[in-house]
């Protein structure tokens, strides 16, 4: 048995998809608001509860074999990026579970002391490493799904908005192939115990992402190139109401500021490693615009 957490968000929906394909037994953590009829149809124990509530967390870890931590956080880092997870980990100790799956975030080691988020996973990531526990540290760079939106808002407009400096690298990685390599991390001896950053085949300059968005509908972006600072005073007037929005915004900044993407070598290892070859953003966006 699988257990789930964050299983309607973009990755974790996609992890219970494939366990189910593969006809695994998954438990699905999910919030009552949520929108999880779809892994009930593909026959998923769905397991309602809060992330914030100790007795949730351990309900849903007795029985499991697996744990696939993929749930994150908009504004609380502290109670779910990081006790929430430090609670999984106690309770996949407890119960005896076999291996530990963490979706961390490439560059939680950096040091970033204006996001939240960022000191949540690295901590986290220490916790889990000193835990005793088998354990797959995943550290994904900018995920392929977030992108939809935006692609589809281009399609209409043909605007994008690029805010900060349109040269810095990424590496996106398709949201499908990060979902397959959560799944194979349980069973593959390349990943036991490893900490992985996980990107897409190819080092993209940000104001790449719109140009690709130009060929795959014949159409030239117009690049809207807004200047970091508009994200400073916005942080700054936000934070004198809401100081959770305040520290959000801190995570989103230091994301816009920083270059997030895979080397060659560490995208040759993560393919050597689960044995497929990697999707390039390209081809992922024309697979879900059926273009």
């Amino acid at each position: 048995m699988f257990l789930v957490t964050g299983a309607t968000g973009g990755i974790g929906r996609r992890v219970v998809r494939l366990l189910r394909q593969r006809e695994q037994s998954v438990r699905a953590f999910v919030r009552l608001t949520s929108r999880y009829s779809e892994l009930e149809h593909r026959g998923a124990e769905i397991f309602i509860g809060d992330l914030l509530h100790e007795k949730d967390i351990q309900k849903a870890t007795q029985g499991v074999k697996y744990i696939i931590s993929a749930h994150g956080s908009d504004s609380d880092a502290l109670s779910l990026d990081y006790r929430a997870n430090i609670e999984l980990i106690d309770q996949a100790k407890a119960n005896g579970v076999e291996h530990f799956v963490f979706i961390s975030v490439l560059g939680a080691d950096r040091g970033y002391e204006d996001a939240p988020v960022f000191k949540a996973k690295r901590a986290v990531e220490r916790y889990l490493e000193a835990s005793g526990l088998n354990y797959t540290i995943l550290r994904p760079s900018g995920l392929a799904s977030n992108l939809l939106p935006l692609v589809e808002r281009f399609r209409e407009t043909g605007l994008y908005l690029l805010i900060g400096d349109r040269k810095n690298r990424t590496s996106i990685v398709s949201t499908d192939d990060l979902a397959r390599i959560v799944v194979d991390s349980v069973t593959v001896a390349g990943a036991l115990n490893q900490i992985l950053p996980v990107g897409g085949p190819e080092i993209l300059l940000r104001e790449d992402i719109p140009r690709i968005f130009g060929r795959i509908f014949v159409k030239e972006p117009v690049i809207i190139n807004s200047p970091l600072f508009l994200i400073d005073g916005l942080q700054g007037a936000l934070g004198l109401f809401n100081p959770q929005i305040q520290k959000a915004l801190g995570t989103y900044r230091t994301l816009l500021a920083n270059e997030f993407f895979c080397t060659k070598d560490e995208i040759a290892n993560l393919e050597a490693i689960f044995n497929f070859q990697l999707e390039t953003l390209d081809n992922f966006l024309r697979r879900y615009l059926a273009v």
